[in-house]
């Protein structure tokens, strides 16, 4: 399978780019799990290129960060 990517523009955020890409705001730790080496960026410059695998079938696996939960 192909890997997909993501070239961020600026003032993109995780959630935003997890919104963008999959849809939904909760696919946002699959996001920073495939993309480890850029978890101290909070606010992306433009250009970032970000690795963006289809999400995972089973919805059960995938869940927000508890800083983005509220937990």
């Amino acid at each position: 399978m192909e890997q997909q990517t993501y070239t961020t523009i600026q003032g993109d955020t995780w959630d935003a780019i997890a919104h963008k890409v999959y849809g939904d705001v909760k696919y946002i730790g699959w996001l920073m799990k495939n993309n480890f080496s850029l978890l101290d960026i909070f606010v992306f410059s433009a250009g970032s290129i970000l690795q963006t695998p289809p999400a995972p079938e089973d919805d059960n696996s995938v869940s927000l960060p508890d800083w983005r939960s509220g937990t």
